[in-house]
């Protein structure tokens, strides 16, 4: 049988090649999943204390951006990251550690639009049409920090969203040099998922970040009101 030990040779060399690649695949495997996680607990670590969850603990900013998301998960379901957000929102503008509200959010169709429908229900939960400003545009996240300084000129500003949503966008603001804070409005009960999907999320954005990629619309400044300094308004009616 003089062919069987070429035969049996080749056999050897190609288990050896097998394994290899098994490891060189379980490697690099290992090596993308630590450096996933080395960027997300860096992004949480270098904005940590710049986001709030108490209201009386926050500072006043004039101007508040609400970070948009849809208002059902699926049809009658309410998602509860929209309802804390709003929640939020408003008890910070009862507290008057705002003035002017950012609804910075979606508007791909005329069936969904996130800015709308967060106007609407903070009208029906008691806030005035007048400190509401609509931002259509603010499609990622990345394009609601930049439009809100550079197109609404909303700084000092407080985010509002939840909290790992608040350290990626107090990243891009501080990257971008924008004057903000946080406030994290509660999580639901369950945000696995979601949870998840953002640590892929923050390497988008430190990849967008170093390709300066630019918000999809820019467009001409529209300005909110100046500062009503509420609270020291109020101030100076309770303390004469």
């Amino acid at each position: 049988m003089p062919f069987e030990k070429p035969n049996k040779l080749f056999y050897h060399w190609d288990k050896i090649s097998l394994k290899r690649l098994i490891y060189l695949f379980v490697s690099l495997m290992l090596l993308a999943i630590t450096f996933l996680i080395l960027i997300d607990q860096y992004v949480g670590y270098k904005v940590r204390h710049d986001i709030y969850q108490k209201v009386e603990q926050t500072p006043y900013r004039p101007y508040a951006v609400v970070l948009g998301t849809a208002k059902y998960v699926t049809k009658n379901t309410p998602n509860q990251f929209y309802n804390y957000r709003l929640e939020s929102t408003k008890a910070l503008f009862d507290a008057e550690k705002i003035d002017y509200i950012l609804l910075s959010g979606d508007n791909r169709t005329l069936q969904y639009n996130e800015p709308r429908t967060m106007r609407r229900d903070l009208i029906a939960m008691g806030i005035a049409p007048q400190y509401l400003f609509p931002d259509y545009a603010g499609f990622r996240t990345l394009d609601s920090i930049i439009r809100a300084k550079e197109i609404f000129h909303a700084e000092p500003m407080i985010i509002i969203s939840q909290a790992f949503h608040c350290e990626r966008a107090l990243f891009i603001a501080q990257y971008h040099n924008i004057n903000a804070i946080c406030f994290a409005a509660d999580n639901p009960d369950i945000y696995t998922i979601t949870r998840f999907r953002e640590i892929f999320a923050r390497f988008l954005m430190v990849w967008e970040l170093i390709t300066e990629k630019k918000p999809h619309f820019l467009g001409k400044p529209e300005p909110l009101p100046p500062p009503l300094n509420r609270h020291i308004a109020q101030s100076a009616v309770e303390n004469p």
